[in-house]
């Protein structure tokens, strides 16, 4: 089966969850989701199983593990309404995802503002069938390498599941304040700050079973992990980092989401096949508009199935 590993939804509790508690300053009316100036159409396939599955086959895909769209990180909430939140999420994913269970499956949602819950909350939610875990690239702030995380990394390797890294809360940039800039090159900005502070803090070298699935193409990691790797050699703030950031074959994995063939050709080649997964950010509208058209102009047939079969399949334990 072809699979996309991102692709989100918004479960129907959740959404009365927000419509009815204030505590999350969200506004969900007129088909819309607000919450202070930002606001986005809820699509069917955010919640509703059945249209997701006829949007994936119009993009010559069959399946996805679901995770829970961005806008629901709220890590900057009461830490006990964030964590009926991710409570309320995992639920409806499960329920989400039970609809086709030969087509779906999901990843965890926690509360990571509170690392200490979050650990359980993941067990538990692996324990009602995740198959991996979402987390924001900051933490309303707070960067995923401080201390306060590690039980956090500790979990997910004893776990066994993959954490997949999603832009959000944005540093602020004047730069990147008009044209959507924020997303654009924000987002991909973000995911490599993640993942290159995980590595240079030796995240990955305490946690060896840990993988991490970067989105968007992994940011600039694949085409820039070459800067990192000289720094490392030259600099002193580098002096307790690893020598090279490119030793984590089949640990540092990235989806195809580039929206140009000729980058995703060079992504396959510099990560190699075996580190890409599909992905496509639907139903939002920066989602790969033909995931598939664009990985087979990128790549040979066989490639193409490996990477839209063989490892997202591998990745998330989907078989059959």
């Amino acid at each position: 089966m072809r699979i996309d590993a991102h692709n989100h939804a918004i479960p129907e509790r959740v959404l009365e969850l927000l419509r009815t508690e204030p505590v999350y300053r969200t506004r969900i009316e007129d088909g819309r989701f607000v919450r202070g100036a930002a606001g986005f159409a809820i699509a069917a396939s955010f919640r509703d199983p059945d249209a997701k599955l006829v949007e994936l086959r119009a993009k010559g895909l069959e399946a996805a593990v679901v995770s829970a769209a961005p806008p629901l990180f709220f890590y900057d909430v009461d830490p006990r309404a964030a964590e009926s939140l991710c409570r309320a999420t995992n639920e409806g994913l499960r329920d989400f995802t039970a609809a086709h269970p030969d087509r779906y499956r999901w990843m965890a949602h926690v509360p990571m503002a509170a690392p200490e819950r979050a650990t359980e909350v993941l067990a538990e939610a692996v324990g009602a069938g995740a198959v991996g875990v979402e987390v924001g690239t900051s933490i309303a702030g707070r960067r995923l390498d401080e201390e306060d995380f590690e039980p956090f990394w500790a979990a997910a390797e004893t776990l066994g599941v993959p954490v997949m890294l999603h832009p959000a809360y944005n540093e602020p940039s004047r730069g990147l304040d008009p044209f959507y800039l924020q997303n654009v090159i924000g987002n991909l900005l973000e995911t490599t700050i993640a993942a290159e502070r995980l590595i240079c803090a030796g995240v990955l070298d305490r946690h060896p079973r840990l993988r991490l699935l970067l989105v968007h193409g992994g940011g600039y990691y694949p085409f820039q992990g070459g800067r990192l790797r000289h720094a490392a050699i030259v600099r002193p703030e580098l002096r307790s980092a690893p020598r090279d950031p490119w030793v984590y074959p089949g640990r540092v994995l990235v989806d195809t989401i580039t929206h140009d063939v000729e980058s995703l050709r060079f992504l396959l080649s510099r990560m190699g096949a075996e580190n890409v997964v599909m992905g496509t950010d639907l139903p939002f509208d920066m989602a790969t508009p033909e995931p598939m058209t664009e990985l087979t102009a990128a790549t040979d047939a066989a490639t193409a199935r490996v990477v839209a079969e063989d490892n997202p399949a591998r990745l998330f334990g989907m078989t059959g």
